[in-house]
């Protein structure tokens, strides 16, 4: 069985969704078909939310009319008879009664919110799993909220998923496609909650490694991911194989087309991931697996360069750190106690510079490290540029090529060694497209 994710710009226009169709029955392989809402939706949802927290039901009803009729006239267009008409409307007035039901709660409250929110994934699966209907696929609705639960530090359970699956799935042998929600799950009280931002491809990754699935496939609307960004870059190109490792460390440090934790399931069960672009169905995209390849693409050493935002570094000395043991756990133990999470991290015999993305807790770190260290400035508005590609020790001049390179861009801190994959550089946010560029032209160019 395969799992294959559509993404919002996928889903976002009927005759989209007429193509995913023509995809996922394309051939006899059975499907778990993961939705998000369509584009735009979601932003939309969260408005209304906003105008009921602000106690502004007017400005609420006024937004909810506007997306009920983009969705009506999503329906004229999607299909084909009367009935499925009348199917798709049935659908629409009974989510959108919902949604307004809600704006009679008061306080509005973030249970609530995520109510809203979630009826983005629910609209669209139900829409599609109409559709399928007409056209007489065989095919069913299995609702993600009866197998996916996050856990009290909003974590999924993944053995709770594997459990269900294994339940509810059997009942479905005689169905080509399964249709279910992205992003949306339960949590522990059995409230209606979410992975977050992205969580389409987390479900994805979460389903396929729970069902031990042949592949998962995402399909968005780039071919593969690229070695560079496209937004910044002139020429770049689809990457065609990564490893998971590779993949891993690219979608942390800023490549769009994948969130960050979609790699996690799929690697700890060993099942591959392949990136499409359902604009151009044909490409091969980019796969992202762990099996050794014989193909030239596999054997590149630089495969590709991505950029993270809104970094801060934190430079902390202490002359007691030298010889001395006990004082990076002690500063790692700061930043585990406020939940902040350390991307590079460079030592020396009585320094220690580390960057953060997450300033939340800033002053209360930096507050106890000043009791047994001295910290210089800290410098914000940082950009980490990510070097992704094959650094075994056996490769040679790789540090070479990548300084060479960034000769004429100013380097704050450097993150070569920790694995076989990445090279970490910071630089301020105002070099970013430089240093992006200048990689591009160093480590690529012919």
């Amino acid at each position: 069985m395969h799992v294959w994710k559509f993404g919002g710009t996928s889903v976002g226009k009927p005759e989209r969704m007429h193509s995913i169709r023509t995809l996922i029955t394309s051939d006899d392989t059975r499907k778990i078909v993961v939705l998000s809402a369509l584009s735009g939706t979601t932003n939309a949802l969260l408005a209304i939310g906003e105008s009921l927290k602000a106690n502004n039901d007017a400005d609420a009803h006024a937004k909810i009319d506007t997306l009920k009729a983009h969705y009506d006239a999503f329906l004229s267009e999607l299909y084909k008879t009367a009935g499925g008409k009348a199917a798709g409307q049935k659908i629409v007035d009974s989510e959108f009664s919902f949604i307004r039901s809600l704006t009679g709660i008061k306080p509005f409250t973030l249970k609530q919110e995520k109510e809203l929110v979630a009826e983005g994934e629910l609209l669209s699966t139900q829409i599609f799993q109409a559709y399928l209907v007409e056209e007489g696929v065989p095919s069913t609705l299995l609702p993600a909220l009866e197998f996916m639960r996050i856990d009290a530090d909003n974590e999924p359970e993944i053995q709770y998923t594997e459990a269900k699956l294994a339940e509810l799935l059997p009942a479905h042998d005689d169905k080509q496609i399964i249709v279910t929600q992205g992003f949306i799950c339960r949590n522990p009280r059995g409230e209606v909650d979410n992975l977050k931002r992205g969580g389409s491809d987390y479900t994805a990754s979460l389903i396929g490694g729970a069902i031990r699935a042949e592949e998962i496939q995402i399909w968005t609307d780039i071919d593969g991911m690229h070695n560079n960004d496209p937004r910044i870059v002139k020429n770049t190109f689809p990457v065609r194989e990564l490893t998971f490792d590779e993949a891993a460390e690219l979608a942390y440090f800023g490549a769009k087309i994948l969130h960050p934790s979609t790699i996690t399931p799929a690697r700890m069960f060993g099942v591959p991931v392949r990136l499409k672009n359902t604009m151009d169905p044909a490409a091969p995209g980019t796969l992202i697996a762990d099996r050794p390849e014989a193909s030239a693409a596999s054997r590149e050493v630089f495969k590709a360069i991505a950029a993270k935002d809104g970094i801060t570094a934190l430079y902390i000395h202490s002359t007691r750190m030298l010889n001395a043991y006990g004082f990076l756990r002690r500063i790692f133990e700061i930043f585990e106690k406020y939940k902040t999470p350390v991307d590079m991290i460079t030592t020396s015999e009585v320094s220690v510079s580390v960057t953060i993305d997450n300033t939340e807790r800033i002053q209360e770190i930096t507050d106890e490290l000043n009791t047994f260290c001295t910290l210089e400035e800290p410098d914000y508005d940082q950009t980490i540029i990510c070097v992704v590609g094959n650094f075994s020790a056996d490769n040679e001049g790789v540090a070479v090529r990548v300084f060479n390179a960034m000769k004429n861009i100013p380097i704050r801190m450097v993150s070569y060694g920790g694995t076989e994959s990445n090279l970490s550089l910071l630089v301020h946010g105002r070099y970013k497209s430089d240093a992006l560029n200048a990689l591009n032209d160093g480590l690529f160019s012919v």
